[in-house]
């Protein structure tokens, strides 16, 4: 029988670092290209990008029957998409032959000389695009404490849930076009924005630009229109999650959003990781989510552990100075879980397709420390946040880099997502 490619005695014969991202147990999927390369999918093994086209060109998949006859082409693509649509068995077959490929007792790739030089790449070497062409977004409003601080800063503290919170995974459709690989600058936006002593609306750059700490989970497997979701299998349609900012303007935001929601306070921006974590690989890092109350109804209900236990962290640099993590908090504290969403985003027979995102909604902790956005961390402007440089944020300024980070951590094995960064630039 095979290892699993999660086995926590695995050991890699490239060197690898313990406090490293991406070690065997890993093997992330994402696109690079270079210029003499052109786009390619790869996975992450230490500081190094796996080509997998390059892989394939060796005939190392050559007996992978799961695959068809979609290799090699499939391996050079600008997304993941098309290998996404051969669905799980095509996933794990070619994540279980790369562990045993990368393994240090396994001479194939690791003794072929040329083989090596062809498929592995200093990951500071490549461009990493954007791991999927998304058709479809959808960004959720998961976190109970961030659904919690929002409706105690906007609306009535004794009843800061709306009624129907604790009973549906609340989401809104958000756009694909403007959602950008990590590295890449984001412009503050112009809109309309109206403050609470202003007597009529102005036009302008926005004055309350800020992040949302989120994870994104990608549907690997597809659904016709029409169809539905069962709760114990919505798990089979995911692919795997990554990094995610939902970049917001909050005033834009706070005067357009009645009565449709949001809009331009959204739509001018958000960034995702380059790698993607299979589920698979998260299998490790499995908790039980928050007690819900009232029980969710029949067709959301579901036991056992359905929430991740992931790390995350905010850290911004400001032009010319050092950089502060502003916000340490975990991904399992997530009230719905991802299996939750995705069954009610199918309820109605809305059909699913592989590439598609699915964003969780800011990650907000209990304490002052955890709050995944700035209005949060920051109170709505009334309790500036302190930087190293000794400057301090309401919210963000021309010029501020915001990298989200996160990790697993178990048995000695550390699953990582990379980063998302991003830099503000000033209005046009």
């Amino acid at each position: 029988m095979a290892t699993s490619p999660n086995s926590p005695t695995l050991r890699s014969w490239i060197d690898i670092r313990p406090d490293n991202d991406f070690p065997i147990q890993n093997l992330p999927f994402g696109v690079f290209e270079t210029e003499e390369r052109g786009p390619r999918l790869a996975v992450a093994i230490g500081g190094y990008v796996l080509d997998l086209y390059a892989v394939s060109q060796y005939g190392f998949f050559e007996d992978l029957t799961e695959l068809g006859d979609a290799q090699p082409k499939v391996f050079r693509r600008r997304s993941l998409n098309a290998f996404l649509r051969l669905g799980r068995p095509a996933w794990r077959a070619v994540r279980q032959r790369v562990s045993e490929l990368l393994r240090h007792d396994e001479p194939r790739l690791r003794d072929h000389e040329e083989a090596v030089r062809a498929c592995l790449l200093r990951q500071t070497e490549v461009r990493m695009l954007r791991p999927v062409k998304p058709a479809n977004y959808t960004d959720f409003y998961s976190s109970i404490e961030h659904a919690t601080n929002v409706g105690t800063m906007f609306r009535d503290p004794a009843n800061a849930l709306l009624p129907n919170w604790r009973h549906i995974p609340i989401g809104y459709h958000g756009r694909t076009s403007s959602i950008v690989v990590s590295g890449t600058d984001i412009r503050r936006p112009n809109g309309q924005r109206k403050a609470p002593d202003e007597a009529a609306p102005t036009f302008g750059p926005s004055r309350q630009l800020d992040f949302e700490l989120e994870m994104a989970f990608v549907v690997g497997t597809g659904t016709e229109l029409g169809s539905t979701v069962p709760i114990a299998d919505a798990e089979n349609h995911i692919f795997g999650l990554c990094l995610f900012n939902d970049w917001s303007a909050r005033d834009l935001q706070s005067w357009e959003y009645v009565p449709l929601g949001p809009f331009l306070g959204k739509n001018f921006g958000s960034s995702v990781a380059p790698w993607v974590v299979t589920l698979d690989a998260l299998e490790p890092f499995r908790i039980a989510g928050p007690v819900q109350e009232p029980a969710p109804l029949p067709y959301l209900s579901q036991s056992g552990a359905h929430n991740f236990d992931v790390h995350l962290e905010v850290a911004l640099t400001p032009v010319g100075g050092p950089e502060t993590t502003i916000s340490r908090t975990n991904f399992g504290l997530m009230y719905w879980s991802m299996a939750q969403q995705l069954a009610h985003h199918a309820s109605n027979g809305c059909n699913l397709e592989a590439g598609d995102l699915y964003a969780s909604g800011t990650i907000s902790g209990p304490t002052p420390d955890s709050l995944g956005s700035m209005l949060e961390l920051a109170w709505r402007g009334t309790r500036p946040v302190p930087l190293a440089d000794g400057s301090e944020r309401k919210f963000l300024l021309d010029g501020d880099t915001v990298t989200m980070r996160g990790f697993a951590e178990k048995d000695g094995v550390r699953i990582g997502f990379g980063e998302v960064r991003g830099t503000v630039l000033p209005a046009l």
